[in-house]
């Protein structure tokens, strides 16, 4: 993990991520559209942690920039963290396809823009680790956010045929699907305290995900169950309730 590349690196569980990545002394590349708030995220990290960190700019939605992105890059990195999302708003989705369009584009077309180039390289080199943010949200559609389900299940079966794509190659891809977290993306919105986590309590298993090599976690842990349960519910039942 010596070199860390964060792809969409001002998100909250972004910034949990590179806090403690720069406590294991890692290299940091943070990467987003905003790179004056990168730059401030950097500079408290290389003062708290007296870490290297580079500050790009990347922006998911610009595909035809992304080979050209990655090929510039100082150092190639060893593990990739893509943290990019978007919510964005079901109602509004519904109604104007270019609302739905950002929703898919940013978390799924966008991640997988970026993630082939970054395959390719590891895979040519025969080492490194992808991790790919998901969400509960895509384990099965609800009518209060099918379309941004939609695209993090789409993301999710990605991430899987990846895994399975380049782990011949030694390169691990491990996929990390969040419930409730308390973030600047979730402000606003009535969360059950009981099962939503922290940023640093997220960033915290992605970093056993890397080091343990998990295929799929979800965080917090119970949500594993949680969405056991609603996949297991009939869909004719299901299609009756309000979720």
């Amino acid at each position: 993990m010596k070199n860390v590349l964060i792809l969409g690196a001002g998100s909250d569980i972004a910034q949990a991520c590179a806090d403690l990545l720069a406590r294991e002394g890692c290299r940091l590349t943070l990467a987003s559209r905003n790179t004056s708030k990168l730059e401030e995220i950097a500079e408290d990290i290389r003062i708290r942690h007296g870490s290297e960190v580079e500050v790009r700019a990347f922006d998911a939605l610009a595909t035809d920039t992304h080979h050209q992105f990655y090929k510039s890059l100082q150092q190639s990195p060893d593990l990739v963290i893509c943290a990019f999302g978007y919510l964005g708003e079901q109602e509004l989705a519904q109604d104007d396809f270019e609302q739905a369009r950002r929703i898919i584009d940013t978390n799924y077309s966008g991640a997988v823009s970026i993630l082939e180039v970054v395959a390719a390289d590891f895979a040519n080199r025969a080492t490194g680790v992808i991790v790919g943010i998901g969400s509960v949200a895509g384990d099965r559609g609800r009518q209060s956010n099918y379309i941004y389900g939609s695209a993090k299940g789409a993301l999710a079966i990605y991430l899987a045929g990846l895994r399975n794509r380049l782990a011949k190659s030694g390169v691990h891809v491990a996929t990390v699907k969040p419930g409730f977290v308390d973030t600047k993306m979730t402000a606003g919105l009535d969360l059950p305290p009981a099962i939503t986590a922290q940023p640093e309590q997220i960033a915290s298993d992605i970093l056993k995900a890397v080091k343990k090599r998990r295929n799929i976690v979800y965080s917090l842990w119970i949500w594993r169950y949680i969405m056991l349960i609603i996949r297991s519910i009939p869909e004719m039942i299901f299609k009756r309730l309000s979720m």
